[in-house]
């Protein structure tokens, strides 16, 4: 059975890229440092252990520069990880009680009263519902706490 929608992780090539000092969306090499422990990798959308290398970078995931091309910084694991496959089910980096899930449009501008902060276990959900709406193109996953980029859905 196809899911409706899809979770779709940063893309391997971009992953690679940074990984070999490509800049970031400020145009800074990436900052390499030690997880303590429980940072998402935008990758393989599963957890950077304590004591693996990872990356933070400023990162804009849109085509092209605009006023809703939000930037923000992630944390990327420092060695190659396998990118996230189970695109139908949630992805295990989502460990917070909830998130900022949005539709984004065509011109990948924010589709207004799409926004709002919905609790884990009800993103699919949310998700099918928003991309049941034909101006709505994709939607993000970001962090209700901080609006960081998680990840990006799709129609399935």
């Amino acid at each position: 059975m196809t899911s409706a929608i899809r979770f779709l992780p940063m893309p391997s090539a971009e992953a690679a890229a940074y990984r070999d000092g490509a800049p970031d969306a400020y145009g800074l090499v990436p900052e390499r440092r030690v997880s303590p422990g429980g940072y998402p990798c935008r990758h393989c959308l599963g957890e950077i252990a304590a004591g693996e290398a990872y990356l933070t970078l400023a990162y804009r995931p849109f085509p092209a520069l605009q006023p809703y091309a939000e930037t923000g910084p992630i944390f990327l694991h420092a060695e190659a990880c396998p990118q996230y496959e189970a695109t139908e089910v949630l992805p295990p980096m989502l460990g917070s009680p909830d998130y900022i899930v949005r539709g984004y449009g065509h011109d990948d501008r924010i589709v207004y009263g799409s926004g709002g902060v919905v609790a884990t276990e009800a993103i699919m959900a949310r998700a099918e519902v928003l991309l049941g709406n034909p101006d709505i193109a994709y939607v993000h996953v970001r962090s209700a706490r901080n609006n960081c980029y998680q990840c990006r859905i799709e129609r399935g």
